[in-house]
């Protein structure tokens, strides 16, 4: 997916969204804006608020500022945020203007951009049921098909995946700074340097592309010498799932074993995310990492990723990873320091 480019002079720019139909349970947003195409996929059960904040991950025009000229619902009334998409009055190729300022890029991100918390757990029994469930794995299938993955470098044979999350994981993106060295993760070129021995490595932000490259741009990861990213993944990849009376965006692996069979699988593939609910669908595969938060006070005695190295060189030699705890990586390390000496 491409970047929204430049505003007009007045700083006004215009985007038309094209209804269509993804899925049984999905509508397909083509939007049209600043002379370039985004698509956005979202669950009828959503709500226009939630379209907004999908169009805000694609061209940072914040939800606040947008205007949907003529949008409205069945009834014939205008639409209001909390109307749901599948009460929408718009059919394959109905053609709506958005009107909005798009912020200049940042690397810290406003107050405006919602914060994704880690609030509630999953019962192991529904954690089981969710990976299996029809409907997921339809949605899945289909972000395998329409999710453009933009290789960077590519996979090399013979090596596991790490995949990363970004914010809290590798950069605290609350705190307030001068540069973005103040706020990145101690450790972390050093950590990326060691995995990359042995794992090809994949980022994968639940925001939007643009912040993805801004935030790894300013933070030297993408022209690092000693070691690369074989691709940058956002928002665009995630899933919608169901849960009890919970609806949320997660991070299904099989979209990469999808993109990349020959090369990685549950068996070599582990994911850090400080969000648990972000791997339910492969809760196998997933690492909580502590959150990097605060970054004035801990980046002088975190050392989380100093840590998590010494784990990822321990298990690069199995078979299997998807057989291990990673809940438990802490004591797996410690015994593996033991019988080392």
């Amino acid at each position: 997916m491409g970047d929204a480019g430049p505003s007009s002079s007045s700083g006004m720019a215009a985007a038309v969204l094209e209804g269509g139909t993804a899925g049984a349970d999905e509508v397909a947003f083509t939007i049209k804006w600043s002379g370039k195409e985004y698509t956005i996929l979202i669950e009828g059960g959503a709500t226009v608020a939630d379209l907004k904040e999908r169009i805000n991950l694609q061209t940072s025009v914040f939800a606040k500022r947008q205007k949907l000229l003529g949008l409205k619902a069945a009834s014939g009334k205008l639409a209001h945020d909390g109307t749901r998409i599948s009460d929408l009055a718009i059919k394959p190729g109905a053609k709506i203007m958005m009107m909005g300022t798009a912020e200049q890029e940042m690397l810290v991100e406003p107050e405006d951009v919602p914060e994704i918390l880690d609030d509630f757990e999953i019962a192991a029994e529904e954690e089981k049921a969710i990976q299996h469930r029809d409907e997921n794995l339809a949605k899945l299938r289909r972000r395998i098909v329409q999710y453009k993955l933009v290789i960077r470098n590519p996979p090399r044979p013979g090596k596991k995946l790490l995949v990363l999350d970004i914010d809290y994981t590798l950069f605290d993106h609350r705190s307030v700074a001068e540069t973005p060295l103040e706020l990145q993760r101690p450790f972390l070129h050093e950590f990326l340097a060691a995995a990359y021995s042995e794992y090809d490595i994949i980022i994968w932000s639940a925001t939007g592309m643009k912040w993805v490259e801004v935030k790894m741009k300013e933070l030297g990861v993408l022209a690092n010498p000693s070691y690369k990213i074989t691709a940058l993944m956002d928002h665009g990849a995630m899933i919608t799932i169901g849960s009890g009376n919970r609806v949320f965006d997660c991070k299904p692996l099989g979209v990469i074993w999808g993109k990349f069979p020959e090369h990685y699988s549950e068996k070599n593939t582990i994911m850090f995310d400080d969000i648990r609910h972000n791997f339910v669908m492969n809760p196998q595969n997933g690492l909580i990492i502590r959150p990097f938060r605060k970054a004035h006070f801990n980046r002088t005695s975190d050392r989380e990723l100093l840590h998590l190295t010494d784990y990822l060189l321990a298990i690069a030699e199995l078979e299997d990873l998807s057989n291990l705890n990673h809940e438990q990586w802490e004591v797996y390390v410690r015994r593996q320091r033991r019988r080392q000496g």
